[in-house]
Order: C-alpha cells, then structure tokens, then sequence
C-alpha cells in the first residue's frame, strides 16, 4: 500500500513554484490514493489529464467535483464524519479558478487516512 499522506504546504509552493506542472503530479496521486482506497480504480489518471487539456480545462473542474464525491463515499465507507459538501464547495472553487485550494482541500482529507510521517 502507497502511503496516501501528502504535505499539503509542499503541495501548494510547488505547484507555484513551477507554475502548475507539479499540481498534475498531485492530482496523480490523489487519484490513486482514492483509487486505493476505493478498491477500484475510478479515475484513471492519464485519462483526467488528457481531457483536462483537450477540453481547456473544463473536465478538470468536473473531475474537481467527482473528487469530492468520491472523498465523501470513502469518509462514508469508512465510517468516518462526512464532509458532506465537498463536492459542491469543489466545484464552486474550480468555477473561480481556485482549484489549488480544493487540491489542498482534498488532501486534506485524504490524509485523514494516514498516519503522518515522523
């Protein structure tokens, strides 16, 4: 099992740093966390990126959104507190250009699942 656990304060200043490269790089292993998690694979990363850049952008908000929901099946499965308006606050942030923050959102939560490195 791949540990799931990500800083999300390198998260952020990288993906400044190199002007969004590395965001794809996390959203990649966000993917697969909940991949993980799920037991099944219900993104497929290259395919998100893919369409990310065919469509401008606009499937990655959409993508933004399902993240959520899947966030959400995963706290539920888990017995763990839903956030239950995670996908929808996703997909108003991605609406306002501010996917960063739902990427940090989103690991957030995720990292909830791990233990935090020492």
């Amino acid at each position: 099992m791949t540990t799931g656990y990500r800083n999300i304060a390198l998260g952020i200043i990288f993906t400044i740093i190199t002007c969004g490269i590395y965001n794809l790089f996390w959203n990649w292993q966000q993917m697969k966390t909940c991949n993980e998690l799920l037991g099944r694979e219900e993104f497929n990363p290259p395919m998100v990126i893919l369409l990310s850049l065919v469509t401008c952008g606009l499937y990655f908000i959409y993508y933004q959104y399902c993240m959520g929901g899947v966030i959400v099946e995963i706290q539920r499965a888990r017995s763990v507190p839903p956030f239950e308006n995670l996908p929808i606050l996703s997909l108003l942030l991605s609406l306002f250009g501010l996917s960063i923050i739902v990427d940090a959102i989103h690991q957030n939560e995720l990292n909830k699942f791990y233990p935090q490195p020492a």
